[in-house]
Formats: C-alpha cells, structure tokens, sequence
C-alpha cells in the first residue's frame, strides 16, 4: 500500500532511534510503503532498511552487539577517533554478521535521502542513496557523525557530520519531493531544544582542523 502523495521523514536521536526502528518495522509488516524516505543520523542509519524490506534487523543487531565495544564504546573513540565503531558498524555488521540486503535495496523504486552537514558550509547536504556500495555507507556514516564523538567524513571533496546539526527535522526539503508527510520523531511532543551545553568544545575542535565554526547554523 502505497500512497504517492505521502512520504516519510525520520528524525535522528542516537539510540533514541530504536522507538523509529519499532515504528519502520510495524509499517512494513502491514505493507505500509513510501515514494520517498528522508533520514537523519540514527533515522539514516536505522531508516535505510525500510528501503531494504528488512523488518526487525535493526532492533536485532543492536541488542546483539550493543555492549561489543568495537559498536560503540568510549574505548573506540579513543582508539579510532569514533564512539561507534566505522569498520565495525558500517562494513563488518552489514557485510558479515547481519547482511544488508543490498540487492533489495537497489530494487526497490523507493527514494531515500540521508542529511549530512557541510563542515564548510554550516549547511544541510541532502544525498539520495539508490544502491548500497562503499559511498553509500559512507554517507550513512557522514550522516550519524556526531560532533566531538566522531571523525569528519570525507566524501567527493567535501566534508561532513551529523545532519542533525543542520536540519534535524527535514520537513522543509521533503515538502518539496511529497506534499504531505508523515514526520516520526524520537523526543516527546512538548520537547524544546536547549543550547548545546559542549559548544565551545565544537567549535575548538572545528578550529583546531582548520574548520570555520561561525559558518555553522547556530
């Protein structure tokens, strides 16, 4: 069931994404489909196997390697400069221990886009995804960079982070791909943002790579 008019949007939250997980999963065993999916860090990372028809895999592989320190862990921030693990998150899980369905991935006329944030810029990136190889991975990765817990992620000359940064809830961008939209979000309705308490970290840490921190968007 497929309603052209509507899409989906997904919002990031780090492991708040599991409650998306759980809403993507249900969607997809009552064959609930979207012309268009937009996700955000955890909403890109978790989101992509709605484009794959993999209900259940993303609750799976968390509770299954959620205390593996090579999947998140102050450990492989220290030793690789990423709290989650790039090697072990975007190719050893998807590639061997629970694989991602490439192949239904690329098949299906599903469009999905993942937010990035240009470091440069200060603004959004929005990528569509159509088959999973390297890159693809990497713009998932790009995607669900945390600032301070995460490498910037190098892709076609550019540099990126979490999109969350940028534009955490694209309602905006997926307006203008589908009319209506149905936006999941992973903080309660009354939730109002407050300054990032580590700002000035960030910032530093920009300036320290070179980096123009006033060209971000707050």
């Amino acid at each position: 069931m497929m309603n052209p008019q509507t899409g989906l949007v997904l919002e990031g939250g780090a492991m708040r994404g599991i409650f998306t997980a759980g809403v993507i999963d249900v969607m997809m065993e009552n064959g609930i489909d979207f012309p268009v999916v937009t996700g955000v860090s955890a909403g890109a990372a978790f989101g992509c196997n709605y484009k794959s028809k993999q209900p259940g895999r993303v609750l799976r592989y968390n509770l299954k390697y959620c205390r593996e320190p090579k999947y998140c862990s102050y450990r492989s921030l220290l030793k690789t400069g990423d709290m989650f693990g790039a090697e072990f998150c975007y190719h050893t899980i998807p590639d061997k221990l629970d694989p991602f369905d490439r192949a239904a991935f690329a098949d299906n006329p599903m469009r999905f886009f993942v937010v990035c944030t240009d470091v440069e810029t200060g603004k959004p990136h929005y990528q569509e995804l159509t088959e999973v190889d390297d890159e693809c991975l990497d713009w998932i990765r790009a995607s669900a960079s945390m600032p301070l817990v995460s490498r910037i992620v190098p892709l076609g000359g550019r540099q990126y982070l979490d999109g969350g940064v940028s534009d955490s809830i694209p309602l905006r961008f997926a307006e203008g791909l589908c009319p209506r939209n149905i936006v999941v979000l992973t903080q309660p309705r009354d939730y109002v943002k407050k300054p990032a308490s580590l700002m000035f970290a960030f910032r530093r840490s920009l300036k320290k790579n070179n980096h123009n921190p006033e060209k971000l968007p707050f």
